[in-house]
């Protein structure tokens, strides 16, 4: 079973972000970066089918030189070998244009499943996953809590809101887009970091997969929430004020 694990590195979730001179992103020269999450649970629930199932397990990363580092942590936990599509501008890919790249990259591997995060902690758009099961023509499921190998394919259980799940057969090649907290993930072994400096990384470039149009989405303006103050004064009995008062906390400042 050939699995390949689609990973991201992001800036560490303790960061101090500040917005960068051009305002149109932050200032990333400082930061520190590690993977991205969700990918890190979709890297544990690859590795764990490959141990039930045999295989092997694949990352796919997209990123400037310094993801190399997250890709090597990925291989010392367990993975196989990597793709890293390297670009030292990849904030200028809007998801679709990403998607194209990354599926170009796993057609080439002819996968039995594809794994991704559920979205990435610097973006967020949660996207990627559906946008590249789509262009490689993969049936794909979201949400994914439990995954089960059958004979015809697998099974898995995807989260609903209010505590619901639903639970859907699948044939395989598929795509699936991993939530985060699923499982308890692993620490690198030394071991496995030993190994890790052994294994293949396969360096690709954005025009060697056809990823030298322009992205057709661009950041205009980076800036923090603005803050302000507003008073209201809130007419009527005593009741009729806490009714309203209720009113805007649920449907305006939406918390509750």
């Amino acid at each position: 079973m050939k699995i390949l694990v689609a990973i991201k590195q992001v800036p560490a979730r303790d960061s101090q972000l500040k917005i960068a001179s051009s305002g149109k992103w932050i200032e990333d020269d400082d930061l520190a970066y590690e993977i991205n999450e969700p990918d890190a649970y979709a890297l544990e629930a690859g590795l764990q089918l490959k141990e039930k199932h045999g295989g092997e397990v694949v990352v796919v990363c997209f990123g400037p030189s310094r993801a190399a580092q997250t890709i090597r942590e990925a291989l010392a936990k367990g993975a196989d070998r990597a793709l890293h599509i390297e670009s030292d501008a990849p904030g200028e890919f809007d998801p679709l244009a990403a998607g194209k790249l990354l599926a170009a990259a796993m057609k080439s591997e002819s996968p039995d499943l594809v794994l991704t995060g559920i979205q990435s902690d610097d973006l967020g758009y949660g996207q990627t996953g559906p946008i590249v099961a789509e262009l490689m023509g993969l049936p794909h499921a979201t949400l994914i809590m439990e995954i089960e190998k059958s004979d015809g394919g697998i099974r898995v259980k995807r989260e609903l809101e209010d505590g619901w799940f639903q639970h859907v057969d699948m044939p395989l090649p598929a795509l699936l887009t991993i939530q985060s907290g699923i499982s308890k993930l692993r620490y690198a072994t030394l071991m496995g970091i030993k190994k890790a400096k052994s294994k293949e990384v396969k360096s690709l470039a954005p025009g060697d997969l056809g990823g030298g149009a322009a992205a057709s989405l661009q950041v205009q303006r980076v800036y923090l929430p603005e803050r302000a103050k507003q008073t209201q004064l809130l007419e009527g009995s005593p009741k009729e004020a806490a009714a309203k008062l209720v009113e805007k906390l649920k449907f305006e400042a939406r918390v509750i």
